[in-house]
């Protein structure tokens, strides 16, 4: 096989990452500088301190890549970059540095949607057969998404308020945790009981749509009530219960799209949320009853934001001819098309 290297950069929210992957399937370097420490004491993700941020490490992380990965410019075949969505000065910094690359090497551009990014982390277990069914679930996104081919995506369910991660991250801030909650929710939830049987909203409804809002909120307001009347709730419990609301939807939903899609092969777990380890128990437990279905997990390593998962999308791109020019731009509201 001719060996095909593709220079990625991820820059979408709070990690700035570049990486070298050769043939789509073969990490060569994934330098990943995080900004985790700057945002913990805003609670969350600030859009000016992370494209500070971004600026500051591109350059480093372009020579550290490339370095660990041990080629030259003259050995790459082309220039892969998120160009939405996400925030819109972080992704800018990304797009810039690809196309300057580009633009100074003579390589062709290959512009990469975030979320496709996230589903081809799992080309690094095993290659992707299709059909295939994604279950990508992030800070910002919370999704069912069809794969009929090879770089066609079309979303068959989606959140219509907040992300589970997003949740996640919100109801940590009520229980201390700094950001992001999600590992730490994820432990506590382990030593806990689902006790306070939080609502499962959309579980009975046709639609493979999900809400975490009003779960949300009932989280938050049993606390305070807890709270003005004097009353400590457990916190393993409440995590526990949290999670279970959570992870019930997940698996409802996506056993439900599995059975409406019977000619699926793999079901596809992807983004920052697939790395609870409740939810792949969950879902690991639901697919031994479709034998037809291979249940492919995203590496733990890959599940957060990096370059490495931008270049393996990026290789199929590259193989169907889907350049871009230099006046690429960055598009933070970019989503997958929907199931006609």
């Amino acid at each position: 096989m001719e060996r095909n290297l593709i220079l990625a950069f991820e820059s979408s929210c709070d990690e700035t990452s570049v990486s070298v992957v050769e043939n789509g399937s073969k990490i060569l370097s994934n330098i990943v500088a995080t900004q985790i420490k700057s945002h913990q004491r805003f609670g969350g993700v600030v859009p000016e301190v992370a494209s500070r941020h971004h600026i500051e490490q591109i350059t480093d992380c372009i020579d550290l890549a490339m370095s660990k990965a041990g080629v030259g410019y003259s050995d790459l075949n082309a220039v892969a970059v998120t160009y939405g969505p996400g925030l819109v000065g972080a992704l800018l910094i990304g797009v810039t540095a690809a196309k300057t690359v580009a633009y100074a090497h003579h390589l062709p551009l290959i512009p990469v949607n975030h979320m496709a990014g996230h589903i081809y982390a799992a080309r690094y277990v095993k290659p992707i057969e299709f059909p295939s069914l994604a279950l990508l679930v992030s800070g910002g996104h919370t999704e069912l998404v069809y794969l009929a081919a090879p770089g066609k995506f079309e979303i068959i369910g989606e959140t219509r308020d907040d992300a589970a991660g997003e949740a996640y991250d919100k109801i940590g801030r009520v229980l201390g945790i700094n950001y992001p909650a999600g590992k730490e929710v994820d432990r506590l939830a382990h030593l806990g009981k689902d006790t306070f049987n939080f609502p499962r909203a959309m579980d009975d409804s046709e639609s493979f749509d999900f809400s975490f809002s009003g779960l949300k909120s009932a989280f938050i307001n049993t606390v305070h009530h807890a709270d003005q009347i004097g009353e400590t709730l457990n916190r393993e419990d409440l995590a526990a219960s949290f999670q279970a609301a959570v992870v019930d939807v997940l698996a409802d939903k996506t056993v439900r799209a599995l059975d409406a899609y019977p000619q699926v092969k793999q079901l596809i777990l992807a983004g920052g949320v697939a790395a609870n380890q409740g939810l792949r128990e969950r879902l690991t437990a639901e697919l031994q009853a479709f034998d037809s279905v291979e249940f492919v997990k995203a590496p733990l390593k890959l599940c957060g934001d990096n370059a490495a998962m931008i270049g393996a999308e990026a290789y199929v791109e590259y193989q169907q001819q889907h350049f871009g020019k230099l006046d690429l731009n960055a598009d933070p509201s970019l989503e997958f098309d929907f199931m006609a």
